[in-house]
């Protein structure tokens, strides 16, 4: 891992604290499902059939707890214990939780366009959630590296998640069924993608905004400078020059570097800044 990856002090066991409680979700209701609830009614009530959606709208949330097998289980929480915790320490554990549900309920959505093209009758798992979580890892570290059995060198994330994608794509369209909507998955790729770029585009947008309220105070100081008048000028209170200082180390930031080198801290600067702008009359 990379320096931008470094253990947090919230982390405990190597886990942040929504990655620790999805994690043990997960497990436990796999434990269920193996002892105290074997009967099969148990999936068909909390997994989710597109057909009986609308009678049954928890199963949008519940699906996304059950597993077809212990294969399917172990793969969604080792992706999670690997890519989760520096997503969450990236997004913030409140941004990180909507996020990973948002992509789980995307890949319940994909379920009902796809009834269009093949049958798509029971739906369990986390991989949607899951997968949308190695595509935020993919999109804030695409170069970092990750080692993949049985190859001897390191593969950089962006390649793993696009092969990810592929496999999704092709068990999918096999003939037969094991549990598990391959495609569905694919939803929450989806959904991760368009909030990634919605988020981006809310920077992106806010940056613009407050570069063109600071280009007449940049023009104002180099007239001064231009004039000499600089020392006789009304001295601004400190906090003010506090706020602009980081407001030019934010924006030079992104000239260097772009936005997503930002941290969620700097991006909540920027996007409350631009709105505090638009507000003041």
């Amino acid at each position: 891992m990379g320096d931008d990856l470094v253990m947090g002090p919230q982390r405990m066991f190597g886990m942040t604290p929504w990655v620790r409680r999805l994690l043990v979700a997960n497990l436990l209701v796999y434990l269920l499902q193996r002892t105290l609830f074997v009967d099969p009614r148990f999936q068909a009530v909390f997994g989710f059939t597109p057909l009986l959606a609308l009678a049954r709208p928890w199963t949008f949330l519940t699906y996304m707890f059950l597993h077809a097998g212990l294969l399917h289980l172990a793969f969604n929480l080792l992706a999670l214990f690997v890519f989760g915790p520096p997503v969450e320490e990236r997004m913030g554990s409140r941004a990180f939780l909507g996020y990973y549900l948002l992509c789980g309920l995307g890949g319940a959505a994909l379920s009902f366009p796809l009834m269009l093209l093949r049958p798509v009758d029971h739906i369990v798992g986390a991989s949607a959630g899951v997968y949308g979580v190695m595509l935020a890892f993919a999109w804030f570290w695409p170069n970092q590296p990750i080692y993949v059995f049985p190859f001897p060198e390191p593969v950089p994330i962006k390649w793993l998640v696009t092969f990810a994608v592929a496999v999704s794509l092709v068990l999918g369209l096999l003939p037969g069924n094991d549990g598990v909507a391959h495609l569905a998955h694919l939803g929450g790729f989806a959904t991760g993608f368009l909030c990634l770029k919605a988020a981006d585009w809310r920077v992106a947008r806010a940056e613009r905004h407050v570069r063109r309220a600071a280009e007449p105070r940049m023009l104002v100081q180099s007239a001064r400078v231009a004039r000499g008048s600089d020392a006789a000028a009304k001295p601004r209170r400190p906090e003010r020059d506090a706020t602009q200082a980081e407001i030019d180390r934010v924006l030079d930031k992104i000239s260097a570097k772009g936005i997503e080198s930002l941290t969620p801290a700097e991006r909540r600067f920027l996007t409350e800044l631009s709105r505090k702008m638009r507000d003041k009359p």
